[in-house]
């Protein structure tokens, strides 16, 4: 997929005012209009332009855009960053209104739901606001109240965007997933006419961790052991999220073996579990004495380890 640059499409800046980029869609819808134009890649021009605009007419699709920065070239092979929207408010979702027409690169940023707007009535609900959260993993085991704060586009008196920002007070439920979300009630955009006010839903997931990897409501820690306890087998200590305990290593383990530790995952009915994936850590060869052991066992266990390959 490639990136595609909107303010190079449009031929302004990117501090340009609201103003200045209607005015800009206007002249290159004119020039590139299918019906009217004379150049030979008016349609193409024609539907860049209109998808340039989408985005940089709405504060909010041009706001998410801008957060994946200046340093990315028109043209240049691109995949949205992790998590690169997380912690801004959006209402109604993030997706925009003839998004079919519009390129994958399109797609890949605003797939969201279309906005909703009330109509036709002097008293309207409020819009439904949207935001992605990161949290730690260490808060859905026993559930916490957390601050979060989260920031918001909108426009100034002179047309230009601002990010303004407020901090919620949000509870995290014990045992929540990944993409489930959290609903804020009445934390939306205010109603019309007395509507009552839309609310915020919190689309959940994790910081990296240091030590486990999430699927679902299961967990995966990588387990290092010495040679000697994956071909002698061991008692070793391993950590899991309710403290450490003690596993069996069975004589002549290979690494990438897992071990499955019954409800040690994410709580939940049932629970996740926690799987160790064994790996053979080898000491360094870093002294006279340890290159020693290393050629005695070359020299005496006649251990082939390409056997498999037929060489």
């Amino acid at each position: 997929m490639e990136f595609k640059d909107y303010y190079q499409i449009m031929g302004v800046a990117r501090e340009a005012s609201q103003d200045e980029i209607k005015r800009a869609y206007r002249q290159l819808a004119r020039k590139y209009h299918p019906d009217v134009s004379k150049e030979p890649d008016a349609e193409v021009r024609f539907k860049e332009v209109g998808e340039a605009y989408e985005v940089l007419k709405d504060p909010e699709k041009r706001t998410a855009y801008d957060q994946l920065g200046s340093s990315w070239k028109s043209g240049q092979d691109f995949r949205p960053p992790p998590d690169w929207n997380a912690g801004f408010e959006f209402s109604g979702g993030v997706g925009g209104d003839g998004a079919a027409d519009f390129s994958d690169f399109f797609s890949s940023l605003f797939s969201g739901a279309a906005r909703q707007r009330g109509a036709g009535s002097h008293r309207a609900r409020g819009e439904d606001h949207h935001a992605k959260i990161l949290i730690d993993l260490e808060d859905v085991f026993s559930g916490a109240t957390r601050a979060l704060d989260l920031r918001a586009p909108q426009l100034d008196s002179q047309g230009r965007m601002v990010v303004t920002s407020r901090t919620l007070n949000v509870s995290i439920p014990k045992g929540i997933r990944a993409g489930q979300h959290i609903r804020l009630a009445g934390q939306g955009t205010p109603g019309m006419g007395g509507g009552t006010a839309g609310d915020l839903f919190l689309e959940v997931d994790f910081k990296p961790h240091s030590l486990y990897r999430v699927d679902g409501r299961d967990l995966y820690l990588d387990l290092p052991l010495a040679p000697w306890e994956a071909a002698l087998g061991a008692t070793v200590t391993t950590p899991t999220p309710g403290g450490s305990v003690q596993v069996k290593v069975l004589p002549d383990t290979q690494a990438g073996r897992k071990l499955r530790l019954k409800g040690r995952g994410i709580p939940g009915n049932p629970p996740g579990d926690l799987y160790l994936v064994l790996q053979v850590v080898l000491p360094s060869a870093d002294s006279e004495r340890a290159r020693e052991i290393y050629l005695t066992m070359a020299q005496e266990l006649a251990f082939n380890p390409r056997r498999t390959l037929g060489v």
